[in-house]
């Protein structure tokens, strides 16, 4: 902007100099011109001694051509030019002509008059003076042609200048606001990375402006954010091997506590009517214990990452209907499953998964339960995400949401003809040792089973998702792609993080998560009526209530 203001104004002010100073030349020259004439012809010249004035005056030292205009003695007006093809009194303006006709008073009545005036595309200067009321009239016609031409270089210098001063101006500023915006792309840049969960991130201090202060903030907030995060870690670390620990610990006395409360009970018909109450609390409470390590031992594996899978092309419908069935549950259930729908999971995790929904389905909203399987294609455009194939309230994990494979996916719901879930329970479902209702924290369940199936899910790639059905009851969903694509979607080793190692029988299967028949040592994971496990599989927050789930 201060470029073009200096060339604006300066190609002005030097295109009034240059005008003025032609046009005053010409102007004086006529003058004198023109008195010298008037001076040297007779009152009433003639027609001839009037050209031969214009002629004179025309040759001077200015470049200038000249009409006179006068009277004859026999009344009769003559216009005379110096030249007839370049200038003749048609070229004069008819206002200059009235100009120079009016008399303005005082000694000199007639005055020389001016105008800029454009004739075939060319600027010229006209004027115009009458010497004495009965005296001949001179007007002259002088070309502002060298002037234009002079103006024109002059504006095509100025553009150039200034284009160079723009050039010049914008590598400046390119060069300042680079010392400015480059800390700030660093700083950027670095805290981009710090959100990314980059701690170590770091930048170099320069200088003592604000941006440096900036900086130094900066790498003093992430040092501290750096030591936090690390101190929480050590601290999780820490508690995950205290429980890891703690469990391991707690087998070897709870197989021997086991046996005996298993004895215990084959013998409890023929006990004392007054002990025989305590022998079944304690056979209970020791299958609850029992149940809870085997869940916090389960617990330990997904937080470490230890969990692998054991993975097998298998027919969901089939997989529902044999987890059905081992627990007793078809009169209770209603079965709306596709068949040949087949996907590659871990049969125990996922035996695991559908124990624990449709048990807490069973416990908590009441038959029928109605379980359906069906194929999910993705929609035209895009995959579809898990809880977009809900309406309302969905309670669901943190993670972001599970979009539909290309390829499609599975997708399992199980319904119950409960209440529903009120509304402040909803977002918790999934929440490890949740247990709704306050006034009643001691249940059968841990508050650990339906965390348990959610992480099983995850690790298959997959998603489970809790809401409120449209005529009431609780749904909850398991989308599970075709083949599995968490962090163990590939294992095919034996599940030794699950294996015999950890004292667990029927495959692997945690007894605490709805196993058939557990092996020896190891209570049955089911309650005695086969109506589900020991840990409340779905329900698991400890209450008889829909609230409870």
């Amino acid at each position: 902007m201060a470029a073009v203001s200096v060339a604006g104004i300066a190609y002005w002010l030097n295109r009034d100099a240059v005008l003025t100073r032609a046009q005053n030349s010409a102007l004086s020259d006529f003058r004198k011109s023109l008195g010298d004439a008037m001076s040297s012809l007779p009152e009433t010249p003639s027609c001839d001694e009037l050209r031969n004035a214009a002629g004179h005056m025309a040759g001077g030292s200015q470049s200038y051509q000249v009409v006179l205009v006068g009277e004859e003695p026999d009344g009769r007006e003559c216009a005379e030019e110096s030249d007839p093809l370049l200038f003749s009194l048609d070229v004069v303006p008819a206002s200059l002509e009235r100009a120079v006709h009016e008399p303005r008073g005082g000694d000199a009545p007639y005055h020389l008059y001016w105008q800029r005036i454009t004739y075939e595309d060319d600027p010229y200067l006209v004027a115009g003076a009458r010497g004495a009321e009965s005296g001949p009239t001179g007007y002259m016609l002088a070309s502002l042609g060298p002037e234009r031409d002079d103006l024109n270089s002059l504006a095509w210098s100025l553009g150039i200048a200034t284009a160079l001063a723009l050039l010049g101006s914008v590598m400046l500023a390119q060069a300042a606001a680079t010392t400015v915006l480059r800390p700030v792309r660093r700083l950027n840049s670095a805290a981009r990375r710090l959100g990314d969960g980059e701690l170590s991130t770091r930048l170099p201090v320069r200088g003592a402006d604000e941006l440096a202060e900036l900086t130094r903030n900066f790498n003093n907030a992430a040092e501290a954010l750096e030591h936090k995060v690390a101190d929480l870690r050590a601290r999780e670390a820490s508690s995950r091997r205290f429980v890891a620990d703690m469990s391991h610990e707690l087998r070897t006395p709870m197989t021997a506590i086991t046996a005996v409360t298993e004895v215990l009970e084959e013998e409890v018909d023929n006990l004392d009517p007054m002990i025989a109450p305590a022998v079944s609390l304690v056979v209970s409470e020791t299958r609850r214990l029992n149940n809870l390590v085997e869940n916090l031992m389960e617990v330990t594996r997904f937080d470490a990452g230890t969990a692998r899978m054991v993975l097998d092309d298998v027919d969901v419908a089939d997989l529902v209907t044999a987890c059905i069935d081992a627990r007793a549950w078809l009169d209770a259930v209603e079965l709306d499953a596709d068949r040949g729908v087949i996907a590659r999971v871990d049969p125990r995790r996922m035996d695991v998964i559908l124990a624990n929904l449709i048990g807490n389905a069973l416990r908590h909203g009441g038959s029928p339960v109605r379980v359906s399987v069906h194929e999910v294609e993705p929609r035209q455009g895009g995959a579809t995400a898990l809880s977009a194939l809900a309406e309302g309230p969905v309670a669901r994990s943190g993670r972001t949401p599970v979009p539909v494979p290309p390829d499609g996916a599975v997708l399992i719901e199980v319904a119950d003809a409960g209440p529903g879930i009120p509304a402040e329970v909803l977002p918790h479902v999934f929440d490890r040792f949740y247990k709704a209702s306050a006034s009643r924290p001691r249940s059968e369940g841990s508050g650990l089973g339906l965390s348990i199936a959610l992480e099983n899910a995850h690790l298959h790639g997959g998603e489970i998702t809790a809401r409120n059905g449209p005529d009431g009851g609780a749904v909850f969903s398991l989308l599970l792609p075709h083949r599995p694509t968490g962090p163990s979607g590939s294992a095919e080793d034996s599940d030794s993080g699950d294996g015999g190692d950890d004292g667990v029988t029927d495959g692997g299967r945690p007894a605490a998560e709805g196993g058939a028949a557990p092996g020896p040592g190891v209570l049955r994971g089911g309650s005695p009526e086969g109506g589900g496990d020991g840990d409340d599989p779905g329900g698991e927050h400890g209450t008889t209530t829909r609230g409870g789930r």
